[in-house]
């Protein structure tokens, strides 16, 4: 209806259109505002999002307007803080695998240019060096596709009744040649006289143990001492295994890193993935795994396994 219209109305029916009217006209113009606190702050989210799309991962918004927009806003600031995050991490994984696999494939193309040019005999010596090298590129590469499938969640777990007391015995078996011609004596010791079995997979516990005996068989010196010990805990419910060693301990800025990886300390020669890959084998099985200095010296890497599967 026109304003003309209302004077054809009667004096009640007059005032009822003229209030409606004037409702209609506050309606739009509050619509209007309305429409205004939203409209500026979603252009700045288009904008950033613009911005994200084109490879500029710090793109921020400013938290304003309504409630509902600055959830919105929120949400978008922390998505782009994980992809930022996220893209970091990738850059740094990619320089550090990059900066691993150059050392061996450095020393095969040396010692074959070597042997090619007549420089060194194609002796044992030397042979055995390029084959090393190969062992170790192939390690690097196994532990890379760990990392990978836990990544994805992936892990192929065979779980069965493990004894860890019988797994422990055979881990430090196969370390023993190498802590005696070190001079550091090896034990395995259980609190328990009989511990309950594990839902595990017995290959992959396995390699946790080896990860953290030639971690501790590393950092130990000549005379010292690495033990293995077993107990129950949480009334049966779970396994510990602590991996005890009388080294110089895991220095303060390395400790609360230590199974990130690539984290080596200083004297440390490995690459850096082995107890990274320790840590995703435990979280795998469902367990929990640590890392602490004794007070009396030495260092302690202890993981827990559950009695039943995890996940």
């Amino acid at each position: 209806m026109g304003l003309l219209g209302l004077f054809g109305l009667s004096g009640d029916a007059r005032l009822a259109a003229l209030i409606v009217l004037v409702l209609g006209v506050l309606g739009v113009r509050a619509a209007a505002r309305s429409i205004g606190r939203v409209a500026a702050p979603l252009d700045d989210l288009i904008a950033a999002a613009r911005q994200v799309e084109a490879g500029d991962l710090s793109a921020r918004v400013e938290e304003r307007g309504p409630r509902e927009v600055r959830t919105l806003a929120r949400a978008f600031n922390a998505m782009g803080a994980r992809l930022e995050t996220d893209e970091a991490s990738r850059r740094t994984l990619l320089a550090d695998i990059t900066h691993e696999l150059r050392t061996p494939l450095t020393v095969i193309q040396g010692n074959l240019e070597g042997l090619i040019d007549g420089v060194y005999p194609a002796d044992p010596e030397h042979l055995e060096a390029v084959l090393e090298e190969t062992r170790t590129l192939g390690r690097l590469v196994d532990d890379l596709r760990t990392l990978a499938l836990a990544d994805r969640g992936a892990l192929d777990l065979k779980r069965e009744p493990v004894d860890l007391l019988v797994l422990a015995n055979e881990s430090v078996a196969g370390f023993r040649v190498a802590a005696d011609a070190a001079q550091v004596s090896i034990s395995v010791t259980t609190i328990a006289p009989e511990l309950p079995r594990v839902q595990a997979d017995p290959t992959r516990v396995r390699e946790v143990l080896g990860n953290m005996l030639a971690n501790a068989l590393q950092h130990t010196p000549a005379g010292g001492a690495i033990s293995v010990a077993l107990h129950a805990v949480d009334d049966g419910e779970g396994v510990s295994v602590a991996v005890t060693d009388t080294g110089p301990g895991i220095p303060g800025e390395v400790l609360p890193h230590v199974f990130d990886r690539f984290v080596r300390a200083p004297d440390s020669h490995g690459s850096g993935l082995g107890l990274a890959i320790a840590r995703d084998l435990v979280e795998a099985h469902g367990g929990t795994i640590e890392a602490a200095n004794r007070p009396e010296g030495g260092a302690v890497l202890r993981f827990t396994l559950p009695t039943t599967a995890g996940r």
